[in-house]
């Protein structure tokens, strides 16, 4: 079986023009240092919408791309955008942190002057796409004219007649043509450009390892439009969200909001919703991670609108029948199961069945005392393990803000860390000498870089998803390093059978 490697690195956190990381030259210059380190895999974070919090983890659709990525640059070489247009932009100060408060109106300022370039000339292929994806692309199109009309409020603020797709939002949209074409075009502009950088990645023998949240936001076009397919009440209301139980972190553990679909619905039609949205899915990237996986077998849910995810209780999901399902329809998939959190034995027995690997997080291994199921002798061939993940401290910043004595002391033992060689090194070469056939570095900490890296603190609001990374990091150094990891534990693509994720 052959080993890889590869790198988690958001597209927002790439460096250059433009207020935030897109599908331009970083990214093109990204896919080759892949390729030229021998790294297999670029896994990404969600590249849908960003909705509250300016998380990719709330996205107003489940399908619709971030407009916030778009390659500015190539609509100047297309003649959509004058380079002193883009040039007088005000899209943020800082190189190394994005102001979504600039990006949101520089960004839509500049897309706002393509539109009636764009509309003068449309490309060949705008019609072909608008078809191609009606059945997500339209309603999501009526939703944001919509919600640009009402001030950004969440649906369930409008005007009752427009709480629901119907003739008061056609009419809408029948007069406001122009902000029903921008939204077109960004989807329109948003994958193509996505689909020019992936068949780059892919000449380079590079991989796409996408991310699909498990459920959607409250606020978003599916709730809007679908809202059969969630447990809601008589005014569209849902009546059971997401969470998290209690814990040693949290004595009232996690309220995330997120509507809870009617899985016994979703039943009576075949998982259809699913079936696509994995089919998409996987048009978009090579593989897939999904997220929560253990949401899939039981879930939290908590009566909506109580004061605390203490309130919930554990529910049945569909379980192996989805997948089943989803198995006839679309065959084996190469999927990765995000099977973190609360694990019983049942969530286990699922991901077995499935035959999807699962994830191990080597910075959940070390307590100070213990064995534990996250160090890697425990690891079995059929996982894919990680230093940390975006929900992470960096390894840096855990062995300097979180980590005691005691865990440093068994880290840097089990490691055999060297003189010299720093911690973040040393976990790095620790996931890539396991067994797992693949293992997915950190950009991060192949940086060695401290917690103002981090990508994401939990439960938090404010300074998340904003990191990025400098201009000229990827060094001929950094490269060679990875190169000798890669080696060193045998992790080179094409070497041998192809791997578990082929």
């Amino acid at each position: 079986m052959e080993r890889a490697s590869g790198i988690l690195m958001p597209v927002f956190s790439l460096p250059g023009p433009g207020g935030i990381g897109g599908f331009g030259r970083a990214a093109r210059e990204f896919v080759d240092f892949l390729a030229q380190s021998d790294q297999r895999y670029w896994q990404l974070l969600p590249l849908t919408t960003t909705g509250y919090g300016d998380s990719p983890y709330q996205s107003f659709s489940a399908h619709a791309g971030n407009p916030n990525l778009i390659d500015l640059e190539d609509l100047v070489c297309r003649g959509w955008l004058e380079e002193g247009e883009l040039a007088a932009a005000e899209l943020g100060d800082d190189p190394c942190r994005i102001d979504y408060g600039a990006v949101f109106h520089g960004r839509r300022a500049l897309l706002e002057r393509v539109l009636p370039r764009f509309a003068a000339r449309p490309p060949e292929g705008l019609d072909g796409f608008a078809r191609r994806n009606e059945s997500w692309l339209a309603p999501y199109c009526q939703f944001m004219v919509a919600k640009e009309e009402f001030g950004l409020r969440p649906f369930w603020e409008w005007p009752e007649e427009f709480r629901r797709p119907g003739s008061a939002v056609r009419a809408l949209c029948d007069g406001r043509r122009e902000r029903h074409l921008y939204h077109q075009m960004t989807q329109y502009l948003f994958f193509t450009q996505w689909q020019g950088l992936k068949r780059h990645a892919n000449e380079r023998g590079v991989r796409v390892i996408g991310d699909i949240p498990i459920y959607v936001s409250r606020d978003s076009a599916e709730m809007w439009s679908a809202p059969e397919l969630f447990m809601t009440d008589e005014t569209g209301a849902p009546t059971l969200v997401a969470g998290t139980p209690p814990d040693q972190f949290s004595a009232t553990g996690q309220y995330w909001g997120n509507p809870i679909y009617d899985w016994e619905r979703m039943r009576e039609d075949g998982y259809s919703w699913w079936v696509e949205r994995l089919r998409s899915s996987l048009e978009l990237y090579d593989l897939v991670r999904i997220d929560h996986f253990r949401g899939f077998e039981s879930y939290w849910g908590v009566p909506f609108g109580v004061a605390s995810s203490a309130a919930g209780s554990w529910r049945r999901d569909p379980r192996m029948a989805l997948f089943e399902r989803v198995r006839q329809e679309l065959g084996e998939l190469p999927i990765i199961a995000e099977d973190l959190g609360f694990l019983t034995p049942e969530v286990l027995a699922l991901r077995d069945a499935t035959g999807y690997p699962g994830m191990k997080i080597l910075q959940f291994g070390f307590d100070g005392r213990n064995d534990s199921y996250y160090l890697p002798h425990h690891y079995a061939s059929n996982t894919v393990a990680y230093v940390g993940t975006h929900d992470n401290m960096t390894a840096r910043g855990w062995e300097r803000d979180a980590a005691s004595a005691e865990q440093l002391a068994q880290a840097r033992r089990y490691l055999h860390q060297a003189p010299g060689e720093p911690l973040s090194a040393a976990m790095n070469r620790g996931i890539a000498a396991s067994v797992s056939d693949t293992c997915i570095y950190s950009m991060q900490d192949l940086l060695d870089l401290d917690n103002e890296a981090r990508i994401n603190v939990p439960s938090t609001l404010g300074g998340n998803w904003s990191w990025r990374m400098r201009e000229g990091a990827l060094t001929r150094e950094l490269e060679e390093r990875l190169l000798e990891l890669t080696r060193t534990y045998c992790r080179v693509p094409g070497a041998g059978d192809p791997p578990l994720l082929q």
